[in-house]
C-alpha cells in the first residue's frame, strides 16, 4: 500500500505541501522527523510521529530520525506561550540518547535500505559561526514572511518572542536542506504545529540548490471532551517506565473516553482497519474490550509484551470483585511500620504515591469524594492512615475509580 493512503485511512494526515505527494511515495524515498531533546523522555503525544516512522519503514521507505542536539539548545516556540527552560549541552546530549532509545523500540535502526538512520543536528550546526549562518541562510529568509507563521504569530500575540527562539525556524530549515543534500531526504514530516518550519525548509532548499522537497503534517491529538491529550491527574504520561510505570501507562489507555477508542486504535496501534472496526462495532459495554485491547497494544509496543501482560492481568484482578491489588504491575512502594503507627496524612500519601501532583490537588481530590483507603471513602482532609487501615500487610490508596497505589507495610 501507498504510505499516504495508509496514513490517510488512519486519520493521520493534516496537511501536505504537494498535491502529488502520494506519487512521491510510489517509489522508495527518504523522509525525516525531528525530535527535540527537551526532556529525558518523550510523552505519548510523540507517539503520532513515531507511528508514522513505523509505517514509513514498513512500507519500504527509509526513515531518518533527527534528534535536535543543536535545536534543543534553542527551543521550539511552536505551541508554547512562553520560552522553554534553557538546557546545557550536556543535558541535551543525555536527553537525546534517552529518547533515541525510546524511538528504537518501535523503529528499527541499521544500515539496510529501509533501516532508520539516527542523526543529530549538532553535527552540522553546533560548530558553525554566526557569520557563516547569517551569510548562507540569511539572504533566503524574509522577516515579513516569518512573522506570518503561526509559531511566531502565536508568541507575538502572547507577549512576544525572543530573538533566540525566532531563529529556531532558520535552524530547522537548515536541517531539511542539509539532509536533502547529504542524504537524499526529500520529505519532512511533523505535527501540524510544524507547518511553518517545514515550509521554510522547502523554500530554503529550492532557493539554495533548486531542490524539489515536500512536507506532510499530522493532526494534533485532542480528546473528545476538549481536554489536553497525554495528561492525567498526576501530570504527563511519559514513554519512560521510570517517569510513568507500565501499569499507569496501561491504565491511561484503558480509561480513554468511548468516543476516542476507534481513533486512538487507528493512531497508536498497528492493527488493521478491519480489525479495529470489528472491535468497535458492538458499542455499549462491549467497548471495554476494545479499550483493553488498545491499552495492551500500546503498552506492548512501548514496554514489551511481558509488561503489557502484567499490567492487563493486574488490572483485571484489581478491578474484579476480589479487588486483588497484589500484582507486581500495580504501582506500589513501602511504608514503615513505625511511620504507620504514628499515623500519616492521606493528603501526604496521595502526593507520595504520585496520585496527585501537589498537596493542593490532593486536597481537591479528597473534597471531591474521589479518594478511598481500601473500600472506605476518605471524607476528612485531616484523615490519617494507621495500622487499622492495613489489610493483609498493605494499604490500598485509590484516587477515582481507576487509579490506585499499594503501600506494602514493612
Amino acid at each position: 500500500m501507498n504510505f499516504v493512503d495508509v496514513l490517510t485511512e488512519r486519520g493521520l494526515v493534516a496537511q501536505t505541501t504537494d498535491a502529488a505527494i502520494r506519487e512521491r511515495f510510489a517509489t522508495p524515498l527518504t523522509a525525516y522527523i525531528g525530535f527535540d531533546p527537551t526532556a529525558d523522555s518523550l510523552h505519548v503525544g510523540s507517539l503520532v510521529p513515531i507511528m508514522a516512522l513505523y509505517w514509513l519503514q514498513r512500507l519500504g521507505h527509509r526513515p531518518i530520525v533527527l534528534v535536535g542536539g543543536a535545536t534543543g539548545l534553542v527551543g521550539d516556540p511552536s505551541g508554547k506561550s512562553a520560552m522553554r527552560q534553557m538546557l546545557t549541552r550536556e543535558q541535551v546530549q543525555a536527553n537525546a540518547r534517552a529518547i533515541a532509545a525510546q524511538i528504537g523500540r518501535v523503529v528499527r535502526f541499521g544500515d539496510g535500505p529501509t533501516d532508520a538512520r539516527l542523526v543529530d543536528n549538532a553535527d552540522w550546526l553546533a560548530d558553525r559561526t554566526w557569520i557563516e549562518v547569517l551569510r548562507e541562510a540569511g539572504p533566503h529568509f524574509s522577516v515579513n514572511r516569518m512573522l506570518t507563521m503561526d509559531s511566531v504569530k502565536g508568541r507575538m500575540e502572547a507577549g512576544g518572542i525572543s530573538f533566540l527562539e525566532f531563529n529556531y525556524m532558520v535552524m530547522q530549515a537548515w536541517d531539511f536542506w542539509h539532509l536533502a543534500t547529504a542524504q537524499g531526504c526529500s520529505v519532512q514530516m511533523g505535527g501540524q504545529d510544524q507547518w511553518g518550519n517545514i515550509v521554510m525548509g522547502i523554500e530554503l532548499g529550492r532557493r539554495k540548490a533548486g531542490l524539489d522537497l515536500a512536507g506532510l503534517t499530522f493532526p494534533l491529538v485532542t480528546k473528545a471532551d476538549g481536554g489536553k491529550f497525554g495528561k492525567s491527574e498526576a501530570g504527563n504520561i511519559w514513554l519512560s517506565a521510570e517517569r510513568t510505570p507500565p501499569y499507569e501507562f496501561y491504565q491511561f489507555w484503558r480509561n480513554v473516553a468511548d468516543v476516542d477508542v476507534r481513533r486512538f486504535l487507528c493512531y497508536f496501534t498497528t492493527l488493521s482497519i478491519g480489525e479495529i472496526d470489528g472491535l468497535c462495532a458492538a458499542g455499549g459495554s462491549a467497548i471495554n474490550a476494545a479499550k483493553e485491547r488498545l491499552a495492551w497494544e500500546v503498552t506492548q509496543l512501548i514496554h514489551g509484551q511481558a509488561e503489557a501482560d502484567g499490567a492487563r492481568d493486574s488490572a483485571r484482578r484489581a478491578f474484579s470483585t476480589s479487588h486483588d491489588a497484589t500484582g507486581d504491575a500495580v504501582p506500589h512502594g513501602e511504608i514503615a511500620v513505625s511511620e504507620l503507627a504514628a499515623g500519616i496524612s492521606v493528603v501526604d500519601l496521595l502526593v507520595r504515591a504520585k496520585l496527585a501532583p501537589s498537596k493542593g490537588e490532593a486536597r481537591r481530590l479528597v473534597e471531591g469524594g474521589g479518594v478511598h483507603l481500601g473500600e472506605t471513602k476518605v471524607a476528612d482532609l485531616a484523615r490519617k492512615a494507621g495500622p487499622e487501615d492495613a489489610a493483609a500487610g498493605h494499604i490500598l490508596l485509590k484516587a477515582g475509580k481507576k487509579r490506585m497505589f499499594r503501600f506494602d507495610v514493612r
